[in-house]
């Protein structure tokens, strides 16, 4: 079974593990999270107080069993990316980073715990996920900080967690100046203000358009079609819709796997897991993705049912060494395991 999730019409992120305590926050004024060295599967990260502002970067540097900022994806396991955030002062708060999430959202225990009041009846939202759409609370905020960004004031949808043991999401609301820098290997997660810094030469870079208020999307090929792509950090999974699969093949294959995809919104949606001809994109070829299939209604949301699409999610994102998304520049700048160690 595929999880996914979505707010607002955008896709969120999929349940992997229990809830797990937020991770110590990073110093204050500080664009950068420090990097840890832990890279095993998921178990709650230990947390303590840093005695004077000159040990507090020591203190994040907190030994612990899972990774506290970036995951990266392996054969047993899909990788995430988890963004410390404060919410009106109080956190950190470990909210799955989503270029896929046109809004910021938190779970029903995240909104007790900032202690404000949700609000009822007209005042709730619409929220549409991979899967459907429904009403759900709000609560009212004055401020989100993570790194440069600053958001506020807003009103978070309030969800069932479905967020991998995140407390919600963070979307993309203030991306537009934003250079977002994935470390996968160390551990390390940057949010900053772009300055249309070009990529290293042994980064590979993936053109972007920006759609629907934020959507990144690039064109590739699946074997001998082009698609487009959208570039979705919050997604578990990669997903295409039935206009790529028909193009691929004219029949549905014996050995397609029936799998449900579960939204946000709990609504579940059926597809067949199929795995995929070599993915072009920039000068890259990625081998061995499988995709799940189906008439999601997030694509009919999107408008996306006519040319062949599919979502990029964090099975395949979750592969590279270091991932850089620059909404300034509107560029995917990746490099892959293989290339050799550089500096931030």
């Amino acid at each position: 079974m595929l999880m996914a999730g979505c707010a607002l019409g955008i896709l969120l992120s999929a349940p992997l593990a229990a809830d797990t305590p937020p991770p110590a926050p990073p110093p204050p004024g500080s664009s950068a999270v420090v990097p840890t060295t832990a890279v095993a599967p998921p178990a709650g990260p230990a947390q303590s107080t840093a005695p004077s502002p000159a040990e507090q970067l020591e203190e994040v540097l907190v030994q612990t069993t899972e990774p506290k900022f970036v995951a990266p994806t392996r054969r047993d396991r899909i990788g995430r990316i988890w963004a410390p955030v404060l919410i009106d002062g109080k956190g950190p708060y470990r909210l799955v980073l989503d270029t896929g999430a046109n809004r910021s959202a938190i779970t029903v225990r995240t909104a007790l715990s900032l202690g404000g009041s949700m609000t009822k009846g007209s005042a709730n939202t619409l929220v549409t996920g991979f899967t459907g759409s429904a009403m759900v609370p709000t609560l009212h905020v004055g401020k989100l900080e993570v790194g440069e960004l600053l958001l506020g004031p807003s009103d978070l949808p309030v969800l069932a967690d479905v967020f991998g043991g995140a407390q919600g999401v963070l979307g993309i609301e203030g991306l537009a100046d934003k250079r977002i820098y994935a470390d996968f290997g160390h551990d390390r997660l940057v949010i900053s203000r772009s300055h249309g810094e070009r990529a290293r030469r042994d980064f590979t870079v993936v053109p972007l358009r920006v759609v629907h208020g934020g959507l990144l999307i690039a064109d590739v090929r699946v074997g001998m079609v082009h698609a487009k792509a959208i570039i979705d950090t919050g997604a578990q999974g990669t997903v295409g819709n039935l206009v790529l699969r028909d193009a691929l093949m004219h029949h549905r294959p014996r050995n397609a796997r029936h799998e449900d995809i579960i939204g946000v919104t709990l609504d579940v949606q059926g597809g067949d897991n199929i795995l995929l001809p070599d993915i072009d994109f920039g000068n890259l070829t990625i081998r061995g993705v499988h995709v799940t299939f189906g008439d999601m209604y997030l694509f009919q949301h999107w408008k996306m049912t006519n040319e062949p699409t599919l979502t990029l999610g964090m099975d395949l994102l979750g592969s590279f060494d270091v991932m850089v998304i620059d909404y300034n520049r509107h560029e995917l700048q990746i490099r892959t395991r293989e290339a050799p160690d550089s500096p931030l």
